[in-house]
């Protein structure tokens, strides 16, 4: 039988040449579920500004149902937009969100998820923008039970080596083609991203990486070679940059080597592209690794995000709230929710309690003139 670390090695080699040759993700997909205990999995983008969502990679999910969900049901979603709030690597269930006994209630669950036989679903988001994330999510169907400590855990070995392959392949840029050069790919990544040869070399940097070696605070090229500021970084880095040179790094490369001490520091992966299709693209610029470099502290929330923090709103109450400056009305709300009035009764009068509001134009008061406090 083999192990469980050789499954995840192997899985994580397929997710790496799945972003250079995206015909692989359904079956990178396919392989997340049979490791974690799913039973169908996707990749996708989705902005809770404007309720958009692009599928971009299914495994076992039948056309029909992507059509509804795209046409029909993703507004009905009851883990949006909370689920886009979560901060990027950051594992979560649908079940965290809402419970599944209240989830069984909704028009989602009973005309969507249930013809499906799915219960639950894990997800991370892998890029966070103000309002956007691109989302890896794999679902539970009835045979594997809601989500459970072991399911989170396999998950959570996945979700770094999902989001190094996004920035690498740059999944979720709709302008790309699949094939698109890496040069060109990787200029469209907002991490700052250096393609490293043998003894250091610097072979290739990306916009982000030009600015962060003029800036020459984290990482500067010294006589066309890659070096970090700090000692104990570049000893690091040139560590894992040698054991990729020689074979003898894992697939998944590095673990974060900490590029600055202060407080929301930088840190840097390195990736080996010495396998499969990323060996194939190493050749073309002569590298043997690719260094990722990205700062850890997040951006200031938009205003539905910082005010659900403010008030410890539930998953059920943002979206009541953001349906709030939509639709006015019990019924109205009910209908644009897929709940029951019962329901969003229920919904309303926690959200007034925890805002102090009373009435629902007070509440579109609130929420309109809303700012996020300032950050020392």
């Amino acid at each position: 039988m083999t192990s469980e670390a050789a499954l995840l090695s192997q899985l994580i080699a397929l997710v790496y040449d799945a972003a250079l040759d995206p015909t692989l993700w359904p079956r990178a997909l396919e392989q997340a579920c049979l490791f974690v205990g799913g039973s169908s999995g996707a990749l996708f983008w989705h902005d809770a500004a404007t309720e958009q969502t692009a599928v971009l990679h299914l495994f076992n999910e039948g056309p029909e149902y992507t059509k509804l969900y795209l046409e029909k049901y993703l507004a009905l979603n009851p883990c949006f937009p909370a689920a886009t709030f979560c901060e990027a690597g950051l594992v979560y269930a649908s079940s965290d969100f809402v419970p599944f006994e209240e989830m069984a209630q909704t028009r989602f669950y009973e005309e969507w998820m249930k013809p499906q036989g799915m219960v639950d679903a894990l997800g991370s988001n892998l890029e966070k923008g103000a309002t956007n994330s691109s989302i890896v999510s794999v679902r539970m169907h009835g045979n594997d039970g809601l989500v459970d400590f072991d399911d989170r855990r396999r998950f959570a070995l996945l979700v770094p080596h999902f989001q190094r392959a996004v920035s690498i392949g740059r999944l979720f840029d709709q302008s790309k083609t699949a094939q698109a050069v890496l040069t060109q790919t990787l200029d469209n990544v907002s991490a700052a991203v250096f393609l490293v040869g043998s003894n250091g070399r610097l072979v290739f940097a990306n916009a982000p990486g030009r600015t962060v070696l003029d800036e020459a605070a984290l990482l500067t090229e010294r006589n066309g070679l890659l070096f970090a500021v700090a000692p104990d970084a570049q000893r690091a880095l040139r560590e894992a940059c040698l054991a990729a040179e020689t074979g003898n790094a894992a697939a998944d490369g590095s673990g974060p080597i900490p590029l600055a001490a202060s407080q929301g520091g930088w840190f840097a992966n390195v990736l080996p592209l010495t396998s499969g299709d990323r060996q194939r693209t190493g050749a073309l610029h002569s590298a043997v690794a690719a260094v990722f470099v990205r700062r850890t502290s997040p951006a200031s929330p938009p205003p539905l995000e910082a005010l659900a923090k403010l008030y410890k709103l539930t998953a059920s109450e943002i979206r009541l709230v953001d349906a709030v400056m939509k639709v006015s009305g019990v019924k109205a709300l009910a209908d644009l929710l897929g709940l029951t009035q019962a329901t969003v009764k229920t919904h309303l009068h926690n959200v007034f309690r925890k805002t102090g509001t009373a009435r629902q134009s007070e509440l579109v008061k609130l929420i309109a003139g809303f700012a996020p406090p300032t950050q020392e």
